[in-house]
């Protein structure tokens, strides 16, 4: 970090986008092999149609993309837009958290969290689950993390709160609708949340998630794009809340605290 901190600012941006773009290119290896079950350390990243090794040269995230024009170099399959996608995102997510947080342990913190947001919600997106190799390892990184930025109670209360608030929701709605409405991965996933952030900003996590898909199930259900027995992914929902939370969460809660209390 100290060598960060010694280098002209447009340099400083320049290495944090080059980070974060690789963080994104990872990111896609997570998003392919993952709910595969398949190693992401190897075998080498291969086009996904012709099974061709990719070269170094055409592996650079982002660049490479837009030098072969979306195009396999080998077969000329068009490459997903995905990727160039994810791995843009991903980058701006960790810069915006450089720009927020400067060189400190809150940034490095997000550099994990941020990519495992991106990952978690494109993940939920196609495949409408959230594996448990990202999530156990999370509630871990998040007792970890939790315990430097709320402080090792309001880490565990917040596991608790986040993790028993869902599966009280999920045990509920199970008994009243005969049918599971929540996933394990959400669950183990707000509960990662929560210890990553404490108690009072997983409750806005929550909030925010809630609020966010209803209004996105409402939509859907006004323009006919989903029916009442879709189901939408939770997990994008969750991850915009946390990143919410871990921007500004602090402030929300407090602005909540003295509005309910009148500044007192």
């Amino acid at each position: 970090m100290d060598i960060l901190t010694a280098l002209p600012l447009p340099l400083q941006v320049t290495v944090v986008l080059f980070l974060g773009l690789s963080f994104g290119s990872f990111a896609n290896v997570c998003i392919h092999r993952l709910p595969r079950n398949e190693s992401v350390m190897s075998p080498r990243s291969r086009c996904t149609t012709c099974n061709t090794p990719i070269a170094v040269r055409d592996n650079i995230p982002l660049f490479s993309y837009l030098l072969l024009k979306g195009k396999c170099r080998q077969c000329a399959a068009a490459i997903p837009v995905r990727y160039p996608v994810v791995e843009a995102v991903t980058a701006l997510l960790v810069l915006s958290g450089f720009i927020k947080f400067g060189v400190s342990w809150k940034f490095a913190i997000f550099c994990v969290v941020g990519p495992a947001l991106v990952i978690i919600t494109a993940i939920d997106i196609k495949h409408k689950r959230i594996p448990d190799i990202i999530i156990l390892p999370g509630i871990v990184f998040g007792l970890a993390a939790g315990s430097y930025l709320v402080g090792l109670k309001d880490s565990s209360t917040g596991l608790l709160v986040g993790g028993g608030t869902f599966l009280l929701t999920s045990e509920v709605y199970y008994r009243i609708r005969g049918r599971v409405g929540m996933g394990g991965g959400d669950i183990k996933f707000i509960a990662a949340v929560g210890a990553l952030l404490g108690w009072q900003q997983v409750l806005l996590v929550i909030f925010l998630s809630a609020l966010a898909g209803s209004l996105v199930g409402l939509v859907g259900l006004a323009t006919k794009k989903i029916n009442v027995m879709s189901q939408i992914p939770f997990g994008p929902f969750l991850a915009g809340g946390t990143l919410v939370a871990y921007f500004s969460g602090e402030r929300i809660v407090y602005l909540y605290v003295m509005t309910v209390t009148g500044g007192y």
